[in-house]
């Protein structure tokens, strides 16, 4: 501001109180003149800066204090900035990823859902719980705790899955590291597996597994204590097979996902079954009786 003041009272002719006046700059602090001179500061933030190249303002402004200096920090981060010596971060580089729509699902197996998700024990330890969903059947299809996961392990999994009823046409997860690293991919692409990714930070493009996330969160993670990982196990096992065999899901016309399952694999249902997959509605027909 000052030096706009300056200009106009050489191009116009203004005295300083006028050009202040248009300007609306205090008269008093266009008069101010610093009673500091950062000579001295700027010459051993540019020594300390040369010692410790990739210490920032903060660190720098520590070593100062340590030294007897008594600096204000943002004196020191004004004094930074004007040396030049702001270091220049690298911006982290994302995979971009195309996401691929929830798809209308007509038979088991089309596609499967994979998420994680996190607990404790009563020591503190941390536990990851993988869930594996049928987007189809909504049946829970494994539920494996551990303390971490490797994709090995979760490719492991799935090939236990596979034993026992085939293969997916696709696989729905995130972009973790479990589920983007060179063996799962090397895995799917021996097993023509396609895969559909989501958006980071769009856990509804996976709605069906988050879904049953927060079943398990409220109905098992929440109300539990565990005492150790084994005992996880066994609790969390014992919901699965509640979930799968006896809690009636409303998404299935308050079916349990093995009853859906069994009455779809056989392709002969008794009843109107309504399976309810976003805005789709899909009706089976009744059996017609016989003519009296």
């Amino acid at each position: 501001m000052k030096a706009s003041v300056e200009h106009i009272r050489e191009k116009f002719a203004f005295t300083e109180r006028r050009a202040c006046c248009l300007l609306l700059v205090p008269v008093s602090s266009y008069r101010y003149k610093p009673r500091q001179h950062d000579d001295g500061l700027r010459e051993r933030l540019v020594a300390l800066a040369r010692e410790k190249p990739r210490f920032g303002y903060r660190r720098l402004h520590v070593l100062l204090e340590r030294d007897g200096e008594v600096v204000n920090h943002k004196r020191v981060h004004r004094i930074y900035c004007e040396a030049g010596l702001a270091l220049r971060r690298k911006k982290r580089k994302h995979c971009v990823r195309v996401s691929s729509p929830l798809g209308v699902y007509t038979a088991a197996n089309q596609e499967w859902a994979l998420d994680f998700v996190h607990d404790v024990v009563a020591s503190g330890r941390s536990i990851r719980v993988l869930n594996v969903v049928d987007a189809y059947t909504r049946e829970s299809l494994a539920i494996e705790v551990d303390t971490s996961f490797a994709g090995l392990r979760v490719t492991r999994v799935l090939d236990e899955i596979i034993d026992e009823r085939g293969l997916p046409q696709a696989i729905r997860r995130d972009n973790g590291p479990e589920l983007t690293s060179r063996h799962f991919l090397a895995w799917a692409l021996d097993h023509k597996i396609d895969l559909a990714h989501i958006q980071p930070g769009k856990p509804t493009q996976n709605a069906y597994v988050e879904s049953f996330n927060s079943k398990l969160r409220e109905e098992c993670l929440r109300i539990s204590w565990f005492q150790n990982l084994f005992e996880a196990r066994r609790i969390i096992s014992n919901w699965r097979r509640d979930y799968n065999e006896c809690r009636p899901h409303s998404s299935l016309n308050y079916l349990t996902p093995a009853e859906f399952a069994a009455k779809n694999s056989r392709g002969k249902d008794a009843d109107s079954v309504s399976l309810k997959n976003d805005t789709t509605v899909f009706h089976f027909p009744t059996v017609t009786a016989a003519a009296s």
